[in-house]
């Protein structure tokens, strides 16, 4: 990409977050994250209560897009064939065929991913790891970029399994949304019933303003990003700080210092720089490692969070200082 077309395509990418706020009332640090997740080339696990926009934020992002969008609802019922795909037996021709699953798409909603067991879930650890597929032994590479948005509900746990560390771990951040300030809510109150039938997520709003290819080049572009050898080593400390610190019962992997890196390049691209700063690292430290530490049982019993521990970490490991 040249200097110009650059430009442009970062010049769309702040279009891109004012066009998902257009469906989405508020909630402007959910829409940060997951677009840096979408210039990292990574995957969002979305938690909240019922009614908060998680379906809304997915369908808004693919409309602004402009990218193949499917949405698969995890049950206890579903197979891993419900998702990938499976082999067919073909009537008219008289051979067998493959049926290609919701998976392959560009954004991949998986609503209620912790709705079905384990069997059901696994069936995105390929495809979010190496973007490919594999059916009856044969390989099939998804088109890019693709994303995988989850969505789980935090306040009931019955008829539930909880994400093993694996599948938790190939999220690149794990996003919150929380209510609405009182005048957010009413704003969005007063666009859902202003003569619509229902109350049906409208996307009508969201002008198509990137292409896929675009995200691809700018992907590539984020992966590039200067970074000195200081912040390497400080995403380092951090992660290795969650194995070590008190509370902690299971601490990061390598993954998660990886991960740091590419959000915090991602943050510094939509910042508008071509350096990464320490402060990027700060900015995503909690969305990137959250899920990926687990607190021990007496401080869960006491009330408190991994953004809580997490917090406490980047205030005592020592940042660069030049």
């Amino acid at each position: 990409m040249s200097e110009q077309e650059l430009g442009v395509v970062l010049e769309k990418v702040g279009l891109l977050e004012q066009e998902i706020g257009r469906a989405m009332i508020g909630q402007k640090q959910v829409i940060r994250d997951a677009t840096i997740a979408l210039l990292a080339g990574g995957h969002v696990l979305v938690e909240g209560v019922p009614g908060l926009g998680k379906t809304l934020l997915v369908r808004s992002l693919a409309a602004a897009i402009g990218g193949a969008f499917n949405r698969v609802q995890f049950t206890p019922d579903l197979m891993p064939s419900d998702i990938s795909g499976h082999i067919m037996f073909d009537m008219k021709s008289d051979s067998f065929r493959v049926r290609k699953g919701p998976v392959f798409c560009n954004f991949l909603l998986a609503d209620e991913i912790n709705r079905a067991p384990a069997k059901a879930q696994s069936a995105l650890l390929e495809v979010m790891q190496e973007q490919q597929v594999t059916i009856e032994g044969q390989s099939f590479q998804l088109k890019l970029p693709f994303l995988v948005l989850a969505t789980q509900n935090p306040i009931e746990q019955e008829g539930t399994y909880p994400l093993p560390q694996a599948q938790l771990d190939r999220f690149l951040v794990k996003v919150f949304i929380d209510y609405p300030s009182q005048e957010e809510e009413h704003m969005m109150v007063q666009q859902v019933t202003g003569g619509a039938v229902g109350d049906k997520l409208d996307v009508s709003a969201v002008n198509e303003v990137l292409q896929p290819e675009e995200i691809e080049n700018l992907q590539a572009y984020t992966a590039r990003l200067e970074m000195d050898e200081q912040i390497v080593a400080y995403a380092v400390r951090i992660a290795r700080a969650t194995r070590e610190w008190s509370g902690i019962e299971n601490g990061s992997g390598p993954r998660g210092s990886i991960s740091l890196l590419r959000a915090a390049r991602a943050n510094a691209v939509l910042e508008g720089r071509k350096f990464v700063t320490p402060d990027d690292v700060k900015q995503v430290a909690l969305p990137v490692l959250r899920h990926r530490v687990k607190l021990t049982a007496d401080l869960e019993i006491e009330g408190y969070q991994p953004d809580d521990v997490l917090s406490d970490i980047l205030q005592n490991v020592d940042a660069p200082r030049q």
